[in-house]
């Protein structure tokens, strides 16, 4: 597929629906089933077990078709590829500018909306094939949390529910301020304050006209806010320890910084990582070489043909080409 390709929009597969009236559509194009019979057709036989499934989250205030190039790509790699709004974006219902908008934070993303949408992923492909939480941005960070919260973490008393069995993070860091030097750790100091104060005061964010995160209810804000004051994962209303249950996370992770990623800098990738030490990691580094087109916070989407390659790769449990994971 070349960037000129016209990318339609992926076929719906399940949705998921909470007890509050939430419906999450989930979208997929999924991989071919492995060929199981005998020569003879005489029945089922032993076989290549399915292709790994990865789920894309997407950035904030960012719709999941945005990531519809992104998900072809990863498709012709071989791996079924499924994508859904967080909870009041996009086709998700009902929206944050709406009749009925929810008031939302972290908690009930991590806790309540992607158990409900792994669930239901499960039940329309089986337990069977391995399923790859992909985040970006803050889709990124918020899967690390649910993951670690799935109960596939040491000891940590997790939320229940079906677990996943990986989770890549791309063009994602921790928001602390410090993780971002002493230029511009006071500017996302000050900025975290300014979102924070507005949200509270108008019951939402409206990210869409002032130029960042897209319209968000205010606990999502502030919850974004506590993090880059303290650089701790919480939730308001939640009892779960999130940075406990991420000290104790055991996935495997990949990690993919992006060249000229101003949002995300290696640093702020690095203080994410240093919440998850016991995470079997791989890191890599996208670059325009790899690429072969302009890269940033965003337009990896764009051109990410190499990176498709490493993400199916690394899903396989596969080396990946061209030498470029630099290891735990």
């Amino acid at each position: 597929m070349t960037q000129q390709d016209p990318v339609g929009e992926l076929p719906l597969l399940t949705t998921a629906e909470l007890p509050d009236g939430t419906r999450l559509p989930v979208r997929a194009l999924r991989a071919p089933a492995p060929e199981r019979f005998l020569p003879s057709g005489s029945g089922p036989a032993p076989g290549p077990p399915p292709a790994p499934a990865v789920l894309v989250l997407p950035a904030m205030g960012t719709p999941a078709r945005f990531y519809r190039r992104f998900a072809h790509q990863l498709h012709a790699e071989g791996l079924t590829v499924l994508t859904v709004d967080l909870r009041g974006q996009g086709e998700a219902t009902p929206s944050t500018t709406g009749r009925g908008a929810p008031g939302h934070g972290y908690r009930a993303i991590v806790e309540e909306d992607l158990p409900a949408v792994v669930a239901a992923i499960r039940d329309e492909l089986g337990t069977e094939p391995p399923l790859h939480l992909l985040g970006h941005s803050l889709g990124g960070q918020l899967g690390l949390v649910h993951a670690a919260l799935s109960g596939r973490a040491r000891g940590t008393g997790g939320s229940g529910g079906p677990g996943v069995d990986g989770v890549a993070v791309v063009a994602t860091g921790s928001v602390w301020f410090r993780a971002y030097g002493p230029l511009r750790g006071p500017g996302l100091l000050f900025l975290q304050l300014l979102i924070a104060g507005t949200a509270t005061v108008f019951g939402r964010w409206p990210g869409t006209r002032l130029g960042f995160g897209g319209n968000q209810p205010k606990g999502v804000m502030r919850d974004w806010a506590r993090q880059v004051r303290t650089g701790r994962y919480s939730a308001k209303g939640s009892a779960l320890d999130y940075e406990r249950a991420l000290a104790a996370l055991e996935l495997p992770v990949l990690a993919v910084s992006v060249q000229h990623d101003s949002f995300a800098p290696a640093s702020a990738l690095d203080h994410l990582l240093g919440k998850v030490p016991g995470a079997r990691l791989t890191r890599c580094h996208y670059t325009a070489q790899d690429a072969g087109g302009r890269l940033d916070h965003f337009a990896w989407t764009r051109a990410g043909g190499t990176l498709a390659k490493w993400v199916a790769a690394w899903a396989a449990d596969e080396e990946l080409p061209g030498g470029t994971a630099t290891g735990p």
